[in-house]
């Protein structure tokens, strides 16, 4: 299991405004908003790091156009900032059967799709998604991911552009997600991660051999940071907040 990417909801200013859009491509991150998936509901940018990545996501009209109804139903509310992590694995129906054994609430694992042009046609995304259960304390959630072979993995590297690797930013290593998360939530985390490490407040979970980090803490306020390693001097130390995730470029201090 290793991180895959970051479903942020944001406003229309992240992929309009060019003032904001500067900040972001100064940091060091490479950014084209005008790129990436939509229909005439939602439009998605992506800020690429190596392999992983952050999907940007502004609703243009109130339904979504396609997107899922959970998350629209959230964005409608008002909810910016981190609104799912997927994590991608080797064999996700060997995971859903081992969490659904323990008793842990999740969809079943299905190819992505969403309607397009008026709804009169429907494009299969080439990856299989399964979600966990919205957090009570922290209105996001988390979910599976496997792609549907290495040829289609393969293609995806096409798409991986404009990729922030070419300023040496090359990948996530720790996310840290402070919020009101409930028992119930620090129930539900370690259940799908059996091995977290649980401290004051807090669960630790270490992924990919340990080269990745998401820690869980119990907070008044809702907020993300995301770590990522970058052998750029130029851009190191920079960070930059959308929403209410702020990305740190650089080793932590």
């Amino acid at each position: 299991m290793k991180i895959d990417h970051l479903v942020l909801h944001i406003d229309s200013k992240y992929q309009k405004d060019e003032e904001v859009i500067s900040k972001i491509r100064e940091s060091g991150l490479l950014y084209e908003p005008t790129w990436g998936k939509g229909t005439k509901g939602f439009k998605a940018s992506n800020i690429w790091v190596g392999n992983e990545y952050f999907e940007c996501v502004n609703l243009l009209k109130k339904k979504g156009g396609g997107w899922l109804k959970e998350w629209v139903n959230l964005y409608n509310k008002g909810h910016r900032g981190l609104v799912c992590l997927m994590l991608d694995v080797e064999d996700i129906n060997k995971s859903y059967e081992i969490l659904s054994r323990r008793k842990v609430k999740m969809t079943k694992p299905e190819y992505m799709k969403f309607k397009w042009f008026f709804n009169l046609f429907t494009r299969t995304m080439p990856w299989i998604n399964s979600y966990f259960n919205i957090f009570q304390g922290f209105p996001f959630q988390m979910g599976l991911q496997q792609m549907k072979d290495e040829k289609s993995r393969e293609a995806m590297t096409q798409y991986m552009v404009p990729n922030s690797r070419d300023n040496g930013i090359t990948d996530i290593y720790k996310i840290l997600i402070k919020g009101k998360f409930t028992n119930e939530d620090f129930r539900l985390i370690l259940n799908i991660f059996r091995d977290g490490i649980v401290g004051t407040d807090s669960i630790k979970v270490y992924l990919k051999n340990r080269e990745q980090e998401i820690e869980f803490i119990k907070c008044d306020e809702n907020e993300v940071r995301v770590y990522v390693h970058c052998s750029n001097e130029k851009y190191c130390g920079n960070q930059v907040t959308i929403e209410n995730t702020t990305i740190i470029i650089g080793e932590e201090t």
